[in-house]
């Protein structure tokens, strides 16, 4: 197969939280039309196989905690793919722009004269909130949303959490898992009650997607439950209206019933 060479180009495209039905339509058509895709560890197989005979498929791991492919190669790789006309696709879990590191990515390829084209995605915290009957605003409990990650350096909590003191905020937290109690705890000190609402919510969107309802205050419990898969934290007053799947689909059966 030859190729234009000026025809090269980068879609960075989010696969959403797993299931391919969540994900866009002009993200299936992207990557059934990708002539070389590149795929986090979380991207599910479905996914992968919309790619079509003879694209060239290549795992870039990235997922925390997790040996993968270093930033500076996905970046050179990218651009050593579009050079040679190919329509790439790097096809990212969850929205490209929440914490995806789009803006690297797409800077890189168009300072080195590559177009660069982004297509969001459904994002774990609105497919926690949707699978599980809980809104991430709401009317007198939750004016905002802060969407953070939870990393720890030097043995301490990093980042300013002054936003975590607003009753008003829910806090959506990515990546948080293994630094629950210390989350808990900055929290907390930060002003926030022990006694607010909050939900873990392992393989978010996925058929084996877990509900854990806890309290700010029980959440390291909560996470020492899980089964090891991708969580997503959500704390605040919203997190109360969370529900099973189970009690979701009867009472969905109920309304068409």
């Amino acid at each position: 197969m030859s190729h234009d060479a000026q025809a090269g180009r980068v879609l960075l495209v989010g696969a959403g939280p797993g299931p391919v039905d969540l994900m866009t339509v002009r993200a299936v058509r992207a990557v059934e039309s990708a002539q070389a895709l590149l795929y986090d560890a979380l991207i599910s197989d479905d996914a992968i196989a919309l790619a079509p005979p003879g694209c060239v498929r290549i795992q870039t791991g990235k997922r925390a905690g997790r040996l993968s492919m270093h930033q500076d190669e996905i970046n050179r790789l990218m651009l050593r793919l579009a050079r040679k006309g190919l329509r790439v696709v790097r096809l990212k879990g969850g929205d490209p722009s929440i914490f995806g590191r789009v803006g690297e990515e797409s800077a890189f390829l168009q300072g080195h004269g590559v177009p660069v084209e982004v297509v969001p995605g459904v994002t774990a915290a609105c497919a926690a909130a949707a699978q599980f009957g809980f809104p991430l605003t709401h009317r007198g409990e939750a004016r905002r949303v802060v969407f953070t990650t939870a990393r720890l350096e030097a043995g301490a909590l990093a980042g300013d959490w002054s936003a975590a003191s607003d009753p008003e905020a829910t806090m959506a937290i990515y990546m948080g898992g293994e630094v629950a109690g210390a989350l808990s705890e900055r929290m907390i000190a930060a002003g926030r009650s022990p006694d607010t609402p909050a939900v873990a919510v392992e393989q978010a969107g996925g058929v084996e997607a877990r509900l854990y309802p806890c309290t700010l205050g029980t959440l390291a419990a909560a996470l020492g439950e899980t089964r090891g898969g991708p969580v997503l934290i959500v704390i605040g007053e919203v997190a109360a209206q969370a529900r099973s799947a189970g009690d979701v689909l009867e009472e969905l059966s109920r309304a068409v019933g």
